[in-house]
């Protein structure tokens, strides 16, 4: 999965910011888009390094290793930067490079925070950078904003050897997916999955099996999967609201994955290897 990066060590820790190496690596982001040299399909994405920046434009992200990666927090159309250009954030779905596409997710998480945590919810006033930790504050009434981390989760819904797949109705991704959905107030992430399982596709679960989790800083989640055995009727009554397919699938009539980026990926692999 996208958090999976070898032998090198994420390094999150806020103790461990410091200024800006000459070789340390910017994210510049511009809404959704990125600077970068490539697209990950001609070439690796690669980032600017920090040496072309004012280091007083550049905020610390994390360390990857002995690398650290920083955000641009200045005017995007003010940078220019030979043999670089924008291009959409989606480049990171990528393995070309993954430890650069890794850090994308989690340098866009936290740029998506900062970008909407400007003034305090609570009075009004401009938040600061805490000092002692990744948090924004309010120095005028004490109010703490954290990183937003939405938690959802991703089931694969099974008979013997089959499984439920389903394509998104709006959205970009037009892939094979799963049936997912987020977390709601008061749920734990299984009775979130029996409700979502419910809602788009009208079937019951029993035995639910937890398969493993990802950060996707794409949207701000923590995706956690499982596996889970069909309750009863197999007939899908699906919700069209929601989704423009959804169906069982025979374990060798599904479709492999080309890539173990995402969760969703891993699992359908994971299922068409495993009878």
């Amino acid at each position: 999965m996208i958090q999976d990066i070898g032998q090198k060590v994420f390094n999150n820790a806020f103790a461990k910011a410091r200024d800006p190496l000459l070789n340390d690596e910017v994210f510049v982001f511009k809404d959704r888009d990125v600077l970068s040299s490539a697209d990950g399909k001609t070439a690796k994405v690669s980032l600017p390094e920090a040496s072309l920046f004012e280091k007083d434009k550049l905020q610390f992200l994390f360390l990857i290793d002995e690398k650290a990666y920083f955000l641009y927090t200045g005017d995007p159309l003010s940078v220019r930067v030979d043999g670089f250009s924008y291009y959409p954030v989606q480049i990171f779905r990528s393995d070309n490079d993954r430890v650069t596409c890794f850090a994308g997710f989690c340098a866009f998480h936290l740029y998506c925070w900062y970008k909407v945590n400007r003034y305090c919810g609570q009075c009004g006033s401009l938040l600061e950078h805490s000092k002692s930790e990744r948090a924004l504050v309010c120095s005028k009434c004490g109010n703490i904003i954290y990183p937003k981390i939405a938690p959802a989760v991703i089931v694969g819904v099974t008979d013997g050897d089959k499984i439920v797949v389903t394509r998104y109705k709006d959205r970009p991704y037009r892939g094979l997916a799963l049936i997912a959905g987020f977390c709601e107030f008061g749920e734990t992430p299984e009775q979130t999955a029996v409700r979502e399982v419910f809602e788009e596709t009208g079937l019951k679960i029993k035995d639910l099996e937890y398969f493993g989790s990802q950060p996707w800083g794409m949207d701000s989640n923590l995706l956690i999967g499982y596996f889970a055995k069909i309750d009863g009727d197999r007939t899908i009554k699906m919700d069209e609201s929601e989704l423009s397919e959804a169906l069982w699938v025979n374990r060798e009539q599904l479709e492999s994955q080309g890539s173990t980026i995402s969760l969703t990926k891993t699992m359908i692999n994971h299922f068409k290897k495993n009878a």
